[in-house]
């Protein structure tokens, strides 16, 4: 990035733990639903390192860590020699552009780092994590249901177990307290997003990212009075904002201290050099939800 590219927002550079980012552009993990027979296939390496930058930020689409865990046909995998084999070659490309690869995981269970550089846990989007947080499905009467801290013990034992494997510094979690994907809504997602920022710095985790409230369902971002703010304000580690960001919106949630990093899902799908382009303010190619198997997730 050249220096004048430091008096745009998103384009200062930042410290992630022990990861030094040259901007705060971040790849979304978007479910490409390209890997038959749940192995990486070797036209992921074009995707993935297309997207990076020296110092940029790429968030892997959701593994599986288990055979028990696919909720979607070809997702990659991770439970496997095979499947550990077929994701090397898209790290090392990520890695030898200088870029620092997340790999995102849902359902659950003992995970293994080698080759990425970190974790996010996925707890968004109605998925397993997210039935547990929220009232509007989960009806359960033991430790795991009613009072928000039952309900929010799962993910937070995930948090923990995933923490004590593989380092905290290594850790981020995914969270959409405001959204109401699959059915599943919380009668009060304020209280549920502040309880999860304030209870996931006990775990010193790296980062937390959140979906903004105006994404309540896939979809266009919609006019909404709630924000992010106090998660921001209540989370101790590297607060990250999905959720409909546009060059200006990004530009304005770094310089209002609203977010540490904004991350990007069909803006970067459409335009693979997005950081140079926001940088340049060039215009950008325009994505075509029609022709699109990716799922923002």
């Amino acid at each position: 990035m050249s220096a004048q590219s430091h008096t745009i927002p998103l384009l200062t550079p930042y410290k992630l733990g022990k990861f030094d980012l040259s901007h705060r552009i971040v790849l979304a993990p978007l479910t490409r639903q390209r890997s038959y027979n749940n192995v990486p296939q070797p036209h992921a390496i074009l995707y993935y390192s297309q997207r990076t930058t020296k110092g940029g930020l790429l968030i892997a689409e959701a593994t599986g860590v288990s055979d028990t865990a696919q909720g979607y046909t070809d997702t990659p995998g991770i439970w496997t020699k095979e499947q550990v084999e077929a994701w090397k070659p898209i790290v090392d490309a990520v890695h030898a552009k200088g870029g620092i690869f997340f790999l995102q995981i849902w359902h659950v269970g003992r995970v293994s780092n080698s080759g990425f550089d970190g974790v996010e846990i996925h707890g968004a989007h109605g998925y397993l994590i997210d039935q547990f947080m929220k009232d509007q499905v989960n009806d359960r009467t033991d430790q795991y249901g009613g009072s928000l801290e039952n309900r929010c013990r799962f993910a937070l034992e995930i948090v923990e177990a995933v923490a004590n494997e593989i380092g905290a510094d290594k850790v981020g979690i995914r969270l959409s307290p405001f959204a109401n994907y699959m059915e599943s809504g919380d009668s009060n997602p304020k209280a549920l997003g502040l309880y999860m920022a304030e209870s996931l710095n006990k775990y010193g985790i790296l980062y937390c990212h959140m979906v903004e409230p105006r994404m309540k369902t896939v979809g266009e971002k919609s006019e909404c009075p709630d924000s992010l703010l106090p998660m921001r304000k209540a989370f101790k580690g590297t607060f990250l904002a999905a959720g409909g960001y546009d060059r200006e919106d990004g530009n304005k949630a770094i310089a209002e201290n609203r977010a540490d990093l904004v991350v990007y899902g069909r803006l970067f799908l459409a335009n693979p050099d997005l950081p140079r382009r926001f940088e340049l303010n060039a215009p950008l190619n325009k994505y075509n939800r029609d022709t699109s198997i990716f799922l923002i997730l």
